[in-house]
């Protein structure tokens, strides 16, 4: 299970305090995935963020001129987040989650965690910032494996 010492190595709690790593563990729920399982799936309603704990997970996305999905991503590195859109309007998954391998899972409710946020506005600051450069990572990892495509 995760504790508040391991959430402070993850990459987008950096230097949080620890009242508030306290309260984010006290969130967590830790989940369990087998290879080839989806976690999420594009289109769905969002409303956790995802953390991998081990494994790789994919990151799918249907395009319409295809009949098989393409990996945009891969989440592989311990601790990234993922499933941001379980915190981002309009709360839909803009990919799917694919088990590349055997995965544990830290998973957040969105809602409150966003409270967390909102009740900690420097924090919740350095967080979405660090949110913001994911979001722009995937963007770019995306755009590139939809030009491979064409």
């Amino acid at each position: 299970m995760a504790t508040t010492a391991s959430l402070a190595e993850f990459p987008l709690f950096r230097n949080l305090p620890d009242f508030l790593l306290d309260k984010i563990t006290a969130l967590g729920n830790e989940l369990s995935f087998s290879q080839g399982d989806t976690i999420f799936r594009e289109g769905e309603s969002a409303d956790k963020l995802h953390f991998l704990l081990d494994g790789d997970v994919l990151l799918k996305v249907k395009l319409t001129s295809r009949p098989e999905s393409i990996t945009v991503s891969a989440v592989s590195q311990r601790f990234e987040s993922f499933g941001w859109s379980g915190i981002v309007p309009p709360y839909h998954y803009t990919a799917s989650a694919v088990c590349e391998t055997d995965c544990r899972v830290l998973t957040i409710p969105g809602d409150r965690f966003m409270k967390l946020l909102e009740e900690n506005p420097e924090a919740g600051f350095a967080v979405m910032q660090r949110l913001t450069e994911l979001v722009s990572s995937r963007l770019r990892n995306s755009r590139q494996a939809l030009l491979k495509t064409l």
